[in-house]
Order: C-alpha cells, then sequence, then structure tokens
C-alpha cells in the first residue's frame, strides 16, 4: 500500500512539473498587438514543449538587446518545414509575433524570414507564404 502511495505521489509530481512547463499564450502574450525584430541569431533550441530562437536586436540607438522568441513545438515546426537547422547561429532573420505581456524582449513566432526575404518553413498552411 505504502509504495502504491508513494507511486502515486511521484506520478502526480511529474504531471505537475509539466504542466507548470507549458503555460497558456494568453497569459504571456498580447494577441492585439504585433512587433518585428531583425537581429542575429545567437541559439536555436528545437526542444519542447516550445522551441525558442534567441537573437542580438539592435536598436535605432545602437544599442545591443538580446530577444527570444517562442516557437511551436517541434511536432508542429516539423509539419511546418522547419528542422533543427532551420535556423543557425550567426544568420541574420526577422521575426513577426506578439509581444509579452510584461514588455520583457520575449515574442512568441508568427513567422520568420531570412535576410533575403525568404521564410522559414512554411506558412500554418503548409505552403511557402504568398506575401
Amino acid at each position: 500500500m505504502r509504495a502504491l502511495v508513494l507511486t502515486g505521489g511521484l506520478a502526480l509530481a511529474c504531471v505537475a512539473t509539466a504542466a507548470a512547463a507549458h503555460h497558456s499564450f494568453a497569459v504571456f502574450f498580447d494577441a492585439t498587438k504585433s512587433v518585428t525584430i531583425t537581429g542575429k541569431v545567437t541559439a536555436f533550441r528545437f526542444t519542447n514543449p516550445h522551441g525558442t530562437i534567441a537573437l542580438e536586436v539592435t536598436d535605432a540607438n545602437g544599442r545591443t538587446r538580446e530577444w527570444r522568441a517562442e516557437t511551436n513545438a517541434p511536432v508542429v515546426l516539423t509539419r511546418r518545414g522547419w528542422t533543427r537547422d532551420s535556423v543557425k547561429p550567426g544568420e541574420t532573420i526577422t521575426i513577426e509575433g506578439w509581444p509579452s505581456r510584461d514588455g520583457k524582449p520575449y515574442i512568441r513566432l508568427q513567422r520568420a524570414t531570412r535576410a533575403d526575404g525568404s521564410l522559414v518553413g512554411t506558412s500554418a498552411f503548409g505552403r511557402q507564404d504568398q506575401s
């Protein structure tokens, strides 16, 4: 009986940790606003529950600030043509998306384009972007 209670408690702790790691879009991002940033990729994590892209972004005053862009889960990115090598450190990309509610340099990726204007991956509809 003690082993059963201990196993159940451990299972609940694992579920709670996983639930805390995955968060609601509406809590962290403002869907009524959009932001576009361009910067040099410093890291790309193709991991669950969401991938992230870290960028060095230089503002109009010449100050460099690190931004993070949250992506979909790797399974969704893969369906949209992304791979672990879709963006590489040193590459300059532009990210459009929804800003964080707290004003931090954090964005939820809606689309990413390369310096030449080509789309990273495909659109949500599974085809190259038409814009």
